[in-house]
């Protein structure tokens, strides 16, 4: 690559990274997001500051960021690319939420006096909305409306290694397979990573190419992004879901977080099973202990089905300002990744 500096801003939510690139060095083409997507998955240039920021050394395998562009038009403050080690993602919430953060921080989008900042960002699966809450110029937390989702298949049976097991398949922006780890002896917690990551390859990968990883509505957000095993919390005091999750996604990429658009999945699948009843939360737990609170904001048809629309609140905080640089004479210089 030509480029020999590169600068970011890099925020966490809820422990999962996210490295945001406001000012891409690359040529990014398309009319809109989705668009633009596309032209990054095929394009050399672009691809190439992925797998710089992603990989190794600078990165890591389970690395998140994503490439500021204009939005698709005058009703959104930015576009932006979602990316992990393995290509562009249609959807992310907790870059969605750290997006917000970054937003007012940065000066973009100036806090609204009320104390409720809209920022909207347009991403290849459609517009969404982070409410960014604030006390004076401190950001205390941020609620992320997303598309709406909506369950697509109900109790696929799955012949994996450990035997057959049954998955709901549901599309939170981006299309997840939902796994009750106790179905196969796992509980959701850091002692069982290596066999949860294992699983949850094994079934994206038996599903991903199949008709369950259709979209209805639009071929670009086709394909199943991850898979989400759960753990049944029981509810609390005030009648609201409490689970745990760990969302595999990718090629074994692990989300610390309780995973943004895993999250609105769920509650997509939750809300169809009137377990998520209205006036309550689901209290979303992930591997790492963190925690996003969601609910159901709205319903709606989409293509024959129930959607709802999720709010995830969540909060992410600046972990650095960096610049990245490239040695032209280092041979590891675009680096490399081991999984």
């Amino acid at each position: 690559m030509s480029i020999r500096e590169i600068s970011t801003t890099d925020y966490h939510t809820a422990g999962e990274p996210f490295r945001i690139v406001s000012d891409p060095p690359v040529a990014i083409e398309g009319e809109t997001v989705a668009d633009k997507r596309m032209f990054a998955i095929g394009d050399p240039h672009v691809d190439g500051l992925r797998r710089l920021l992603c990989f190794e050394p600078r990165g890591h395998a389970d690395m998140y960021g994503g490439f500021l562009t204009a939005p698709d038009d005058d009703g959104a403050h930015l576009g932006v690319l979602f990316w992990h080690k393995d290509g562009f993602s249609t959807a992310c919430g907790h870059g969605t939420i750290a997006l917000g953060v970054w937003a007012v921080h940065s000066g973009l989008v100036e806090p609204d006096p009320s104390g409720v900042t809209e920022v909207r960002v347009d991403v290849p699966s459609g517009r969404v909305t982070a409410r960014v809450h604030t006390s004076g110029r401190r950001v205390v937390e941020v609620d992320f409306v997303s598309v709406p989702s909506y369950r697509l298949h109900e109790k696929v049976e799955v012949p994996t290694s450990r035997g057959e097991v049954v998955v709901d398949v549901a599309f939170g922006g981006a299309t997840y397979a939902h796994l009750d780890a106790s179905g196969i002896g796992l509980a959701v917690v850091p002692e069982n990573y290596t066999e949860l990551i294992a699983v949850g390859r094994e079934v994206k990968r038996l599903l991903d190419g199949t008709p369950y990883a259709a979209h209805p509505l639009d071929d670009r957000l086709g394909g199943v992004y991850g898979t989400i095993l759960f753990e049944d919390l029981g509810t609390d005091e005030a009648g609201n879901v409490h689970q745990r999750n760990v969302t595999v996604f990718a090629d074994g990429e692990v989300d610390r977080s309780p995973c943004g658009s895993g999250t609105c999945s769920r509650v997509a699948v939750l809300a169809a099973d009137g377990v998520l009843r209205p006036g309550r939360r689901l209290v979303h737990d992930s591997i790492v202990g963190t925690r996003f609170h969601a609910r159901v904001a709205g319903e709606l048809p989409v293509a024959g089905r129930r959607a709802f629309v999720p709010e995830v609140t969540g909060m992410a905080f600046r972990t650095g300002r960096h610049t990245f640089e490239i040695d032209s004479d280092d041979p590891l210089g675009e680096g490399f990744v081991l999984r």
